[in-house]
């Protein structure tokens, strides 16, 4: 694909400063650029270097201008050079219609555009959108709903009834719907409590690779519009994760947990049962937390305390050796003084 610069400048509104003819073939990282590539300066240290890029076009800040390159000034860089790399390496479409070596279940409906790769198995009474793909190995139980545009890739199961919504991606390994770890004893023998509840997916989410999502013992467990998650991350039974909220790689969500929107959970970190998580909350890689939290706070460690708390306690533990001698000599001098008013 070539484009000239006026076409891409339309196409991510933006404004062009230079060559408006110049023909842009690929998009580059700011180093490896050439001159028929356009990259993107987003941040001072970039901006500060860019007479020394090889780049066709470099799309920069509102306001930034170098005389001696062509420039497409935008509000956000990173955000139009992401649209950048979409146009020049759209996604991949699997554009096989419905395989005959798919398995497909009775009351099956489906709209315009739908792939089933080989291999795959859609159970019965599914319901599918328009332009979605399933890829080989995938599992669709009896009853799941999907929307529009949906990509479901390899060796994925949607158990039965979960609802998916538009837009919605799914990576290779993961599982939408298994029953919630959920037993009650009676001293000798672990009940197992059934899971009647589904997985409700919203609009505009995208599951990573190895994702486990348990369904709800009643009602749902609901991931909102605009959420993403990372590789091997857990979310038990009954879960509500609030819109647009980012679950970085291996955490895991304890059942009946509730994470508002907004927030960022990093790798490996874990949140407890019933634990109530607000909004544009921050929880810093392998933290533990085990009370709920307020809007906007930023925790970590293990128990999970507020961020310049955790600070201040970790200036503290490299002096331990040395406050716990003056601690001993303390000691000693006050057991010298106490003998010598005893005698």
């Amino acid at each position: 694909m070539e484009l000239s610069l006026a076409e891409l400048a339309g196409m991510i509104e933006g404004k062009l400063i230079g060559d408006s003819k110049k023909m842009i073939n690929k998009a580059a990282p700011f180093e490896d650029a050439k001159e028929n590539d356009i990259t993107f300066a987003g941040t001072a240290r970039f901006l500060s270097i860019i007479k020394e890029s090889s780049a066709g076009a470099v799309i920069v800040p509102h306001g930034y201008n170098e005389p001696s390159k062509n420039l497409i000034q935008v509000e956000q860089p990173h955000i139009a050079f992401i649209k950048v790399l979409n146009i020049f390496y759209p996604p991949s479409m699997l554009n096989c219609g419905i395989s005959s070596s798919a398995h497909v279940g009775e009351g099956f409906k489906c709209g315009k555009g739908v792939s089933v790769a080989p291999n795959a198995v859609i159970g019965n009474n599914v319901i599918i959108g328009d332009r979605v793909s399933i890829y080989s190995c995938s599992y669709i139980g009896d009853g799941v709903v999907i929307g529009d545009d949906v990509k479901i890739y390899s060796n994925v199961s949607v158990l039965e009834r979960c609802k998916i919504g538009n837009r919605v991606i799914i990576q290779a390994g993961s599982v939408i719907g298994s029953d919630g770890f959920g037993y009650s004893s009676d001293g000798n023998i672990h009940y197992k409590i059934p899971h009647m509840g589904i997985v409700q997916i919203d609009d505009d989410v995208e599951i990573g690779a190895g994702n486990t999502i348990d369904r709800a013992t009643f009602g749902k467990t609901w991931i909102c519009r605009g959420v993403k998650t990372d590789n091997l991350v857990h979310i038990a039974h009954n879960v509500t994760v609030g819109e647009d909220t980012l679950l970085i790689a291996q955490v895991v969500i304890g059942g009946s947990a509730s994470i508002g929107k907004h927030s960022i959970i990093s790798g490996q970190a874990v949140i407890g049962d019933h634990i109530v998580i607000g909004d544009n909350v921050t929880i810093a890689a392998k933290s533990g937390v085990i009370r709920s939290v307020k809007n906007g706070e930023i925790m970590t460690g293990a128990p999970a305390i507020p961020h310049r708390l955790w600070l201040r306690v970790q200036n503290v533990i490299p002096k331990l050796p040395e406050i716990r001698s003056k601690l001993f000599d303390i000691e000693k001098r006050l057991n010298r003084i106490e003998k010598q008013e005893n005698k």
